[in-house]
């Protein structure tokens, strides 16, 4: 499946030197604004322990990861949403990413230019949440104006529709985020094909420098205040020092995030929040030939799950065998989970839980 988050910010914030980091791809990285300018998209591994431990019970000829996409989106800045800096191209692009990772400069170095002339987290928030709103705004003010005529004329989806428009224009005109308003999940059903800016889901990364990796700023205290009235998180990552991570492997790896004072890298961090942010867990097939992580959202169903697999094993589904991960653990082989009683036979409305591990049965 293909789920993205997008990586937005004010130029010269890190977006892309943080886009390096987690994807090794080499996107420009250059001190002015609007060095990218086509998104760069970048498939990363999701850090995963309990891939180490299937490992070792079932020793396959191969092991393969989940992943997750990240994609680099140019810098937006203040009257984006009026086209000012190719805004409009840029909003385009967030809006066909699933989940948004906003990227806060929290560093300072004169070596930098800052497109506002100084360095303030707080400031450049409200900068990206007005432009998001703002486009938001003018999509639903159109959309208001159709749907109104259309529930005077008697449309009963007219009807249902309008006062939910009103609503979202009230928020977002008092600086509200789509996310944040009390919609029902039908009643988002229903604003679904606005592809609102500001109703996706959110994360904050604030690029901070290698010195406040141990002596953390006012101003990350700040951004931290600020996503917790949000009911959000922020990653703090030195985007620099985590490209230079990025280079190394196994203990060499180790050793320099030890020398800097880490327990793990950020940018693990990052792709592990930024999965939960699009609401995906992880189930698993495994054997002698090869243990594998797969991707599902929260919430699907056994035939989704093999899906995701082959196509035709969603079609012709009959059957998954299944046990978790933590049952395998606990009992230290398949054999045992058997004995145990622990192997069940599930069928279509059957919800996946993250650690499953699967075997599909199907004909087609």
């Amino acid at each position: 499946m293909s789920l993205q988050c997008g990586i937005v910010g004010l130029p010269n914030v890190g977006t892309s030197t943080l886009f390096n980091a987690l994807t090794a791809a080499g996107a420009a990285a250059a001190n002015y604004p609007f060095c990218t300018i086509d998104p760069n998209i970048g498939v990363v591994s999701l850090p995963d322990s309990r891939l180490e431990a299937l490992t070792k019970i079932f020793q396959p000829e191969k092991i393969s990861p989940t992943a997750i996409e990240f994609v680099d989106i140019a810098g937006l800045v203040a009257g984006a949403s009026q086209g000012e800096g190719l805004g409009n191209q840029f909003l385009g692009h967030i809006r066909n990413v699933d989940a948004i990772v906003h990227v806060i400069r929290c560093f300072e170095d004169p070596d930098v230019v800052h497109v506002s002339g100084s360095t303030d987290p707080l400031r450049d928030i409200e900068v990206i949440h007005t432009e998001l709103a703002l486009a938001d705004l003018d999509a639903v003010e159109k959309r208001l104006a159709k749907t109104g005529k259309a529930a005077k004329s008697g449309d009963k989806k007219a009807a249902i529709e309008l006062p939910l428009l009103e609503q979202l224009k009230k928020g977002l005109n008092e600086g509200v985020a789509a996310r944040s308003l009390p919609f029902s999940v039908e009643e988002k059903e229903i604003l679904r094909d606005l592809f609102l800016l500001t109703a996706k889901p959110l994360l904050y990364v604030a690029n901070i420098s290698e010195k406040e990796l141990t002596h953390p700023s006012p101003a990350l205290a700040q951004l931290e205040e600020v996503a917790r009235k949000e009911g959000t998180v922020v990653i703090p990552i030195c985007a620099k020092i985590e490209a230079e991570i990025s280079e190394l492997k196994g203990e060499e790896r180790a050793s320099f995030l030890e020398e800097m004072g880490l327990k793990a890298s950020g940018l693990d961090r990052l792709a592990r929040e930024g999965y939960k942010l699009l609401n995906l867990i992880t189930f698993f097939t495994a054997g002698k030939p090869e243990v594998r992580a797969w991707t599902v959202t929260r919430g699907a169903k056994a035939p989704q799950a093999a899906g995701v697999i082959h196509s035709d094993f969603e079609k012709g589904f009959i059957k998954a065998e299944t046990y978790h991960y933590n049952d395998l653990i606990a009992n230290g082989s398949e054999q045992k989970v058997k004995e145990k009683g622990l192997l069940r036979l599930e069928g279509k409305e059957y919800v996946v839980k993250d650690g499953d591990i699967f075997y599909f049965r199907f004909n087609v």
